[in-house]
């Protein structure tokens, strides 16, 4: 890379962008691989029973709750 380019403000601000953006479609596919495999027991017909539904809510607030807990601890170290 261009030293120059290291400098650029608009530069750095889009890279921060898709760094996120990675990370968020990350955790959306961990989120949904770790909720479905514990949340759907059996084939998923046209719409989810409502315990499925329920386990589904509860388990991708667990998830974010939890991943909004480790990004402050990791923040707070910093």
């Amino acid at each position: 890379m261009d030293p120059s380019a290291a400098n650029n403000p608009e530069l750095l601000r889009f890279l921060n962008e898709e760094e996120q953006r990675v990370m968020m479609n990350e955790a959306v596919a961990k989120l949904t691989s770790v909720c479905w495999d514990k949340c759907l027991t059996s084939a998923p017909g046209s719409k989810f029973s409502p315990s499925e539904y329920s386990c589904l809510t509860h388990c991708a607030k667990r998830y974010a709750d939890m991943s909004m807990v480790i990004i402050r601890s990791t923040q707070s170290k910093k």
